[in-house]
C-alpha cells in the first residue's frame, strides 16, 4: 500500500471516528437530559475521538518517512559479512552504493559483487516488510485510538479542553518549524560564507570595487586569479530598486488614496482587481517586455537626444521592475487607509478641512504604518528579482550611478555562479554564498529602519 493511499485510509478513518464520537456524545447527553450535562458541545467530542484515531497513526507514517531510508540501510549493514563491514568508510560506502543501484535496477546484477547482490534482495525483503506492515501497524493504532477514545467519552470527559491543547501545540510546532527554517537557512549561508572568507578577506569583499569571479581551477592552469569585490553588484542592485521604488511608489500610493478616498464603487470594484493582476504576471514577461520593447525605445529616444543609452540599461530594468511592484504598494497601502477609523475622517471634516487636507493630514499619518510596511515589502521585492534585471539590464559588473549603463545585481550573479557543474570547494563557487549573506544583511537593515521610523511616528502621533 502506498504512502497516499495510506493517508486517504486514514483520513476516512479519522471523518468516521468523528461522526461516531459526535453521536455517541449526543446520546450520552439526551441520557442525561440535555447537552448541559456534557463538559464539552458534542463537536468536540467528535474532534476528541478524530484527533485520538488519526494523530497517532499519522505521526506513525511521518515519522517511518523520515527514518525508513536510513533504518532501512543500518540493518541492510548489518546483514552484510563481516569482512564488508571491516572495510574502510570510503569502500563500505562503495558498497552500499552498488547495493542502491541494484535495487534502484540502475545496474545489471551480474556487475555486482555477490555481496552486493545479497544485499539488494535482503533490502528488497526488509522495504516489502515495511510496506505491508506500516498499513498493518497505522490502522491497528488508528483502530486502538478510537476505541479508547470513544469509549472514555461520558459528561465529566473535558473534551474541548483536551482538543485544544492539541490544536495549540499544533500551533506551537508549526510556528517552531518556520523559525528553525529561517535559522537554518541563515546558518547554511553563513558557514558557507564563512569559507568564503577564508579564501578571500572580507574587506576586498565589502570594499572591493572590481567584481570579476573567474579563477583558475587547477595549480598548473593558467587562468584569472579572480576579484571579489562586491561593491558594484550592491550599487548595481541599488541602482535598478531605486528607479523602481521611483516608480512604484507615488503610482501605488497615488492609486491606493484615490481608490479608497476619491473613486466610485462600481470604479473600486474594476480598478483595484486590474491593478492586483500585475502581481500575478510571470516575471519571465517582464523580462520579454523590458528587453524587446522598453529597452529599444530608451535606447532610441536617448540617442535622438545625444545620449549613450546601452543596450541593456538600468533604467529600462528598473522601469519595468517599479511596474512589476506597484501592486505591492498599491494593494498593502489601500487596505490600511481604509482601516483608518471613519470617526478620524468626521473629525477633520468638522474641524473644516478639505477632503484633500483630511487625506493628507489625517488619513495618511493614521495609515503610515502599513504604507511604510508596503513600501519595505515592494524594497525586498525589488532587492531580490533577478530574471528582468537578466533580460534587460545585462550581467555587467559596473560600478557607475547612470542608469542608462548596463549594471548587474546581487541575485543576478548568485544565480550565474550557482548555474552549471561547480566545484564546491573554490572561491567562485563559495561568493554566491557571501553574495547570499550579504543580500541578508542587506534586508535586516532595511526592516530595522523601517521599524524605528514606524516606533518614532507612532510615538509622535499618538
Amino acid at each position: 500500500m502506498t504512502v497516499s493511499t495510506l493517508t486517504l485510509l486514514l483520513l476516512a478513518l479519522s471523518a468516521l471516528a468523528y461522526q461516531l464520537g459526535l453521536r455517541r456524545a449526543r446520546v450520552v447527553s439526551v441520557n442525561e437530559r440535555g447537552t448541559g450535562a456534557l463538559h464539552s458541545r458534542p463537536v468536540y467530542h467528535g474532534a476528541y475521538v478524530a484527533l485520538a484515531c488519526g494523530l497517532p497513526a499519522f505521526l506513525l507514517v511521518v515519522l517511518w518517512m523520515m527514518a525508513e531510508e536510513a533504518t532501512l540501510t543500518h540493518l541492510t549493514v548489518n546483514a552484510l559479512p563481516a569482512e564488508v563491514r571491516a572495510l574502510p568508510p570510503e569502500r563500505l560506502g562503495l558498497v552500499i552504493n552498488d547495493v542502491k543501484n541494484l535495487v534502484a535496477r540502475n545496474v545489471a546484477p551480474e556487475r555486482a559483487s555477490k555481496a552486493a547482490r545479497t544485499a539488494a534482495r535482503h533490502y528488497l525483503s526488509l522495504r516489502h516488510t515495511a510496506t505491508v506492515g506500516l498499513p498493518v501497524l497505522a490502522i491497528a493504532l488508528a483502530v486502538v485510538g478510537l476505541v479508547l477514545a470513544y469509549r472514555r467519552i461520558s459528561p465529566e470527559l473535558a473534551a474541548r479542553n483536551a482538543v485544544e491543547r492539541v490544536l495549540g501545540w499544533a500551533l506551537v510546532a508549526s510556528s517552531t518549524v518556520a523559525i528553525f527554517t529561517t535559522i537554518g537557512i541563515v546558518l547554511s549561508v553563513l558557514f558557507e560564507a564563512l569559507r568564503f572568507f577564508d579564501k578571500v578577506p572580507v574587506t576586498d569583499f565589502l570594499f572591493g570595487l572590481e567584481w570579476s569571479p573567474q579563477t583558475a581551477i587547477r595549480a598548473d592552469q593558467v587562468g584569472a586569479s579572480g576579484a571579489f569585490g562586491a561593491v558594484p553588484l550592491l550599487t548595481g542592485t541599488l541602482l535598478i530598486s531605486g528607479v523602481a521604488m521611483l516608480v512604484a511608489v507615488p503610482l501605488g500610493l497615488m492609486s491606493a488614496i484615490y481608490l479608497s478616498e476619491y473613486a466610485a464603487p462600481r470604479t473600486r470594484a474594476i480598478v483595484k482587481p486590474a491593478l492586483e493582476m500585475l502581481a500575478g504576471v510571470p516575471t519571465v514577461v517582464y523580462g520579454f517586455f523590458a528587453a524587446l520593447s522598453v529597452a529599444p525605445v530608451i535606447r532610441d529616444a536617448g540617442r535622438s537626444l545625444g545620449l549613450d543609452v546601452a543596450s541593456e540599461s538600468a533604467l529600462a530594468a528598473g522601469l519595468v521592475m517599479g511596474v512589476m511592484i506597484i501592486p505591492f504598494v498599491s494593494s498593502l497601502s489601500d487596505d490600511f487607509i481604509n482601516a483608518v477609523p471613519q470617526a478620524l475622517r468626521d473629525g477633520a471634516f468638522a474641524l473644516g478641512a478639505t477632503h484633500s487636507e483630511a487625506v493628507r493630514q489625517v488619513v495618511l499619518p493614521a495609515a503610515l504604518p502599513g504604507i511604510v510596511g508596503g513600501v519595505l515589502l515592494a524594497v525586498s521585492r525589488a532587492i531580490g528579482e533577478t530574471m528582468i534585471v537578466v533580460m534587460a539590464a545585462g550581467l555587467s559588473a559596473n560600478l557607475t550611478a547612470n542608469p542608462l549603463e548596463a549594471v548587474t545585481t546581487v541575485t543576478t550573479q548568485i544565480v550565474t555562479l550557482l548555474v552549471g557543474d561547480q566545484e564546491f570547494d573554490s572561491a567562485k563557487t563559495l561568493a554566491a554564498f557571501a553574495l547570499g549573506l550579504l543580500l541578508f544583511l542587506v534586508t535586516l537593515v532595511l526592516n530595522v529602519v523601517a521599524l524605528v521610523v514606524v516606533r518614532r511616528y507612532r510615538e509622535q502621533y499618538e
